[in-house]
C-alpha cells in the first residue's frame, strides 16, 4: 500500500435474527434486528486508480455496493480487500467492503463527510443493491449491536448486549441474500419482530441465542444440516444458532469444540469499524470537497 492510500478494518458481521422494513429512501430502509461483530473481519485499502477496480484476496471481483460508493463519492479508486471469512455465508462481507471502501476513501479524498455520513452512504449502498439490511450500522458499531429501529444511524436508535466472548463457527454453504429479501418477507419480519421483544426484555448473550434459534425455525430458514450441528453442541451443554443469511453454524466459547467439531475460531469485536492507515496530507485541491451527491445513490 502506497502512502496516499487510505487501509480500514471492519469487523465481520453474524446476525442472529432481523425483520425487513423497506422504504423509498435507502437512508430510513434496512431491518431491525441483533448479532454479534467479530474479531475475523475485512481490511479494505483505497487508494487512486483510473480504473476503479476491486479485488478480493487478489482476485477481481464485481461489488455493486462498493461500485456505488465509488459514485456516491465521484472517485476513481481501486478498493483491494483481505479476509479469511467465506463469502455469502452470513458474515456481512458486502457490508464490510461498502463501509471499509466509503471510510477509506472519505479519508483518502478528503471528502470530509461525517462518520454519520459515511456509514449512510455505506447503508445505503447495500440496500439500494439488495446484498443486506443491517451489517452496516452494525458494523460501524461493534460490539453485539441491537437495532431497535431499520435505517442509517441518523434514523436507527442502537442498543447492544453488555458482553463479549470468544466465537466458534461453522460454515457448510451459502444462502442467497438476494433472493430470501426479495421474496415473501411477511413471516420474515413477523419473527424477526417478536425475537427483538425477547431480546430487550432480557439483553444477554444466552436470549439473543435463544432469540436466534427461535427466529431460524420459525422462518424456515434452518436447515437440516444446521439443525443437527446447533443439536449436537445443545447436547454439549452449549449454546449456538444459524447466520442469517448464510448455511453457518456459530457458537459461543468453545461450543462447538466442545461438540467435537473442529471449527474456526474469533472474538466478539468492541469497536467497530476503524481506519488502520491513512495519507499524511489531502490527495485533493483545499476546496471543502464535500461528496454532494453522497446521499443520491
Amino acid at each position: 500500500m502506497s502512502d496516499d492510500g487510505v487501509t480500514v478494518f471492519v469487523p465481520g458481521h453474524v446476525t442472529g435474527f432481523f425483520s425487513s422494513h423497506p422504504h423509498d429512501d435507502p437512508a430510513k430502509a434496512g431491518s431491525r434486528g441483533a448479532g454479534l461483530t467479530l474479531s475475523d473481519g475485512v481490511t479494505v485499502s483505497v487508494s487512486p486508480d483510473g480504473r476503479s477496480r476491486t479485488t478480493l484476496n487478489g482476485s477481481g471481483i464485481e461489488v455493486e455496493p462498493v461500485d456505488r460508493v465509488r459514485e456516491a463519492l465521484s472517485v476513481s479508486a481501486s478498493v483491494e480487500a483481505t479476509t479469511d471469512l467465506p463469502l455469502g455465508a452470513g458474515f456481512g462481507v458486502s457490508g464490510a467492503l461498502a463501509l471499509g471502501s466509503a471510510l477509506a476513501a472519505n479519508q483518502a479524498f478528503d471528502r470530509r463527510l461525517s462518520e454519520n455520513e459515511v456509514v449512510t452512504l455505506a447503508h445505503g449502498a447495500e440496500v439500494r443493491s439488495g446484498t443486506g439490511l443491517g451489517d452496516v450500522v452494525a458494523q460501524a458499531r461493534g460490539g453485539i449491536p441491537i437495532r431497535l429501529d431499520p435505517g442509517g444511524p441518523e434514523n436507527n436508535r442502537l442498543d447492544g448486549v453488555p458482553a463479549s466472548t470468544r466465537i466458534e463457527y461453522l460454515t457448510f454453504g451459502d444462502l442467497s441474500t438476494e433472493s430470501v429479501l426479495s421474496g415473501d418477507t411477511e413471516r420474515l419480519t413477523a419473527a424477526g419482530i417478536e425475537s427483538l421483544s425477547i431480546l430487550t426484555k432480557s439483553p444477554t448473550l444466552a436470549t439473543l441465542l435463544y432469540a436466534s434459534r427461535r427466529f431460524a425455525r420459525e422462518t424456515g430458514l434452518l436447515t437440516d444440516r444446521v439443525r443437527e450441528v446447533i443439536e449436537d453442541v445443545s447436547a454439549a451443554g452449549g449454546e449456538a444458532s444459524m447466520a442469517m443469511l448464510g448455511q453457518t453454524v456459530f457458537a459461543l466459547d468453545t461450543g462447538l469444540s466442545d461438540a467435537g467439531y473442529d471449527p474456526a475460531v474469533c472474538q466478539t469485536h468492541a469497536a467497530g469499524a476503524n481506519i488502520l492507515d491513512e495519507p499524511p496530507s489531502p490527495m485533493a485541491a483545499s476546496e471543502p470537497p464535500r461528496a454532494d451527491n453522497a446521499g443520491d445513490l
